[in-house]
């Protein structure tokens, strides 16, 4: 199985750091990432998971939940806590899936069924596939998907600045361009037509051609 944007979310029960949670319930009404990770006590992921713990505060301003997930048992995660905080000087402040069965790696088609069902003797290398970041909306649907190789450490600054533009297109029916940031100009979607951009923007917009309609950010 191939997960795309669009789809649904599997959902599933899983024990986390944060006790046992049910994916969709736990989202609610929000928005929330789910990142995966090969292992635990591994030097990439160490960093990775204290620096999302530093900006858990903006992805709770924007109404985000961050749920991460790694290839070994909670209470292996409850250990490496430890060390994620004298490396990066955060602890993990959002749960941490244990998936030492491999369920929702293979779920996630981050593993082949073929994988097994436990993550005992697997080393990072055999997990490597499961460093995903996932982004799902409040209607459970999938919005973004990354997968990065396991040497490379993830740019969580621009997950924030994926989620500001996926708000900014289900609230204002608005696209974002190449390189854009947070208040800068953006695109009126082709959905929308001239008619009722007019109603949204009665001073009009800019169009250097004529199937692009820009606008600045609405508040």
């Amino acid at each position: 199985m191939t997960l795309r944007i669009g789809d649904t979310a599997p959902d599933f029960t899983a024990n986390t750091t944060e006790g046992e949670i049910s994916f969709h319930d736990w989202i609610g009404d929000g928005w929330a990432v789910l990142f995966s990770h090969p292992k635990d006590f591994t030097p990439v992921c160490t960093t990775e998971l204290g620096y999302m713990a530093g900006l858990q505060p903006e992805f709770a301003k924007r109404g985000v939940k961050i749920l991460g997930l790694s290839v070994d048992a909670v209470g292996d995660h409850e250990k490496w806590a430890q060390d994620i905080a004298d490396v990066t000087g955060n602890a993990p402040n959002y749960p941490l899936i244990g998936d030492n069965k491999l369920e929702i790696a293979k779920l996630y088609a981050m593993l082949p069924a073929e994988a097994g069902d436990s993550s005992q003797g697997r080393t990072a290398a055999d997990n490597q596939t499961v460093r995903n970041v996932v982004v799902v909306g409040p209607d459970k649907k999938i919005k973004l998907v990354l997968t990065y190789p396991m040497s490379t450490g993830r740019n969580f600054d621009e997950i924030l600045r994926v989620i500001d533009s996926l708000q900014l297109t289900a609230k204002h029916q608005v696209a974002t361009p190449v390189n854009w940031q947070p208040g800068e100009d953006v695109i009126i979607v082709p959905a929308v037509n001239d008619e009722e951009a007019k109603k949204r923007y009665p001073d009009g917009w800019k169009s250097p051609k004529p199937y692009i309609r820009i606008v600045p950010q609405p508040e």
